[in-house]
């Protein structure tokens, strides 16, 4: 819950060419970077930022860092962007309409939709790798709940019985869901919702769960080796939960990660430099 509580807050409210072994700061604001999401070709980083000094938008650069561009330049709050699979589109959060929404774009910016036009909170989205759905974070039952949609928005489907769920993120080949549950760990169930597993288990807080491109491995976020319950590190641990690494092992907030389409590299964001950028890291940390 303690996750999804920190996304609907934030939605309410010299760069070098990447390295498959060096840490890179591909941001330099003084605000706010966060949520990277790379284009399938591997070639662009969508993110949401405070860049211009206004509330959250979505923005997108080169994967070197250069280039930025923002997308939706509105005056309300858009974030977590998400790529279709075909690079042609991007959905995100926004609470333009007043109240949090799933919206997409093409990847230009352009032809805006409200995929689901509901007077509760919907945010989170993650597209399937077929591009026919999207799982979604909702309020519409009263507590955070995983939905599924057509990616139309039409078809919606609650796939999880117990309430405070967040950061869905669909396994390569479609079949399954990763997800931050309400107690912070990280499960793993497949796509229609059965045989949710926990594959974390542990007293400390687990989220943000990001699948290798091969499905072998999952990245996620732990304080479990902090002593405090504020900062936390980017880990990776095998798909059915074993072997789990400290990528990060950084005393400041690291966090949010997600592997490039070619699996060599994972952009995430951190807090090391005083403020939250994006960064890229070598996929072994």
């Amino acid at each position: 819950m303690g996750a999804v509580v920190l996304v609907l807050s934030m939605v309410a409210v010299a760069c070098g060419s990447p390295d498959s072994s060096d840490l890179i700061r591909l941001t330099d604001n003084p605000g706010l970077d966060d949520a990277p999401a790379w284009s399938p070709d591997g070639t662009r980083i969508a993110f949401h930022s405070d860049e211009d000094g206004g509330p959250l938008g979505v923005y997108v650069m080169d994967a070197d860092g250069s280039n930025l561009t923002n997308l939706t330049n509105n005056p309300a709050s858009d974030a977590f962007p998400t790529w279709s699979p075909d690079g042609t589109r991007i959905a995100f959060t926004s609470n333009r309409d007043g109240t949090l929404e799933v919206y997409v774009m093409d990847a230009d910016g352009g032809n805006l939709t409200n995929l689901t036009n509901n007077p509760e909170g919907d945010v989170w989205p993650a597209w399937s790798p077929d591009g026919t759905r999207i799982a979604f974070i909702s309020m519409r039952d009263g507590t955070p709940g995983l939905y599924v949609m057509d990616a139309d928005g039409g078809n919606i489907t609650n796939l999880t019985e117990y309430p405070g769920e967040g950061s869905p993120a669909w396994s390569p080949d479609g079949t399954r869901i990763a997800f931050t549950s309400g107690d912070e760990e990280v499960y793993v169930m497949d796509a229609d919702g059965f045989n949710p597993i926990n594959l974390t288990n542990n007293p400390a807080s687990d989220g943000f769960p990001a699948w290798s491109p091969d499905g072998t491995r999952i990245a996620f976020t732990s304080n479990r080796d902090r002593t405090d319950s504020v900062d936390f590190d980017v880990y990776v641990m095998d798909a059915d939960g074993t072997n789990p690494i400290n990528l990060t092992n950084h005393p400041s907030f690291d966090g949010a990660p997600e592997w490039s389409p070619d699996g060599t590299r994972i952009a995430f964001t951190s807090r090391r430099d005083g403020n939250e950028e994006v960064y890229v890291m070598g996929a072994d940390g």
